[in-house]
């Protein structure tokens, strides 16, 4: 048996817990957390039709999200137009190898070129070898090393 299309779609205000569920996993595989506010302003965010820079797209098969990405267009001072940066990317693991990382990130690809903003990039940490596999695929890794402002 052949294995089923993944289905890449936008968000929509139904998809609050799935979604929640998703971008949980993805902060518990980072060791990270945000707040209930962050949650509720992200979703808020990504699911408007107003604010046209942040954006959110749910993979789905057979009809249950299994992965998400989020991206949002800025400004840049080197070019004229807009780039995209692909912020957060996570398919669960049951899910992973079955195409739908890549087909998040060829999406995004498709929004961006649609958008007029070609440009996209994004981050990861060096030690997520998993995901490195398939960012080696589908893009070019670049010499920046990412700094934050001290606490």
């Amino acid at each position: 048996m052949a294995p089923r299309a993944v289905t890449i779609r936008r968000l929509t205000p139904a998809d609050e817990p799935e979604w929640r569920r998703l971008w949980s996993a993805y902060l518990d595989f980072y060791e990270s957390s945000v707040a209930a506010e962050v949650y509720t302003t992200s979703f808020a965010r990504l699911v408007s039709r107003e604010d046209e820079t942040c954006h959110g797209l749910l993979a789905v098969d057979d009809e249950r999200p299994i992965g998400l990405v989020h991206y949002l267009y800025h400004r840049h001072m080197w070019r004229v137009e807009d780039v995209c940066y692909l912020q957060d990317l996570y398919v669960d693991p049951a899910h992973r190898g079955s195409g739908a990382g890549r087909a998040l990130i060829e999406a995004v690809y498709a929004a961006a070129d649609a958008n007029g903003t070609p440009s996209v990039y994004w981050l990861t940490q060096d030690f997520n070898d998993t995901a490195r596999r398939l960012y080696d695929r589908v893009g070019e890794v670049t010499p920046f090393i990412k700094y934050v402002r001290s606490a």
